[in-house]
């Protein structure tokens, strides 16, 4: 009897399938749950570079106290667009246009999207490039995918930054903002990995080469449904594509109306 039990035993041990490390709020399941979803990420294709980033990845305590006091977007439209400096980047957004007319131009010929709507983004993102963020990118989206408030939304996010890090596009070292986002443009790890564009010809995509970041949030628009020449004010037809870059409608209507005051 003891014999048939141990036997039935291990028949369930190993058929029945291992169960996943569950998702956590604090830090203290957090080694536990990297062990098991390095097994999750080699089967989805990440290899050794990928892998040895997330063994070295650390719990963010930035990130999720950032993801637990997100104010902003429930602010007023005209308090957004003051907190977050609309006159000062369509300001500067004049200028750069000004500046390189043709730069901004050759995006538009090749994804049809306009000068204003990239320098609108680029300015709101990052103010230019000159804040890219302080956050280690890789630690960051691991720790929302760990986290269980939204670890579905940021998996996909976690596995595109392991694969970044094995195509060379970043590395451990490389800082964004607090949610993982990187770039001039500050582009989700899974949302660079499937559009980022080797605009310069140097077969790397690197989103912190301007060119090359904006291009791929050209290619992104364009792939998500902007159509060339329609217009991108709400109720327009482009306006539901500036939804796919940022859920917040605050920010949807802000990029509208900057864009519009930088093209014209």
């Amino acid at each position: 009897m003891f014999r048939l039990t141990a036997i039935l035993a291990l028949s369930l041990s190993l058929t029945s399938p291992v169960l996943a490390a569950p998702c956590g709020n604090t830090s203290a399941g957090f080694e536990a749950w990297k062990a098991d979803f390095a097994k999750q990420a080699r089967k989805a294709g990440v290899k050794k570079k990928g892998l040895q980033a997330l063994s070295q990845t650390q719990y963010a305590t930035r990130t999720i106290a950032a993801d637990r006091n997100q104010k902003s977007f429930k602010y007023s439209l005209d308090k957004f667009m003051r907190v977050r400096g609309a006159d000062t980047i369509v300001a500067q957004g004049r200028k750069r246009k000004a500046a390189n007319p043709n730069y901004y131009a050759a995006f538009e010929r090749q994804y049809g999207v306009p000068a204003g709507v990239l320098i609108a983004i680029h300015g709101m993102e990052t103010g230019f490039g000159n804040f890219m963020g302080d956050s280690q990118v890789v630690s960051a989206i691991t720790t929302l995918a760990y986290d269980c408030r939204r670890s579905e939304f940021f998996i996909p996010h976690a596995i595109g930054a392991l694969k970044l890090v094995d195509m060379g596009s970043i590395t451990m070292a490389t800082k964004g903002a607090k949610h993982g986002e990187l770039g001039h443009t500050q582009f989700l790890p899974g949302n660079a990995l499937t559009y980022g564009v080797d605009a310069t010809g140097d077969r790397r995509v690197d989103f912190y080469n301007m060119t090359d970041a904006l291009a791929s949030t050209a290619n992104f628009l364009r792939k998500k449904g902007w159509k060339p020449g329609r217009g991108y004010q709400p109720g327009e037809p482009n306006f539901r594509v500036l939804q796919q870059w940022n859920a917040a409608s605050v920010y949807q209507q802000s990029i509208a109306i900057m864009a519009a005051r930088i093209d014209n």
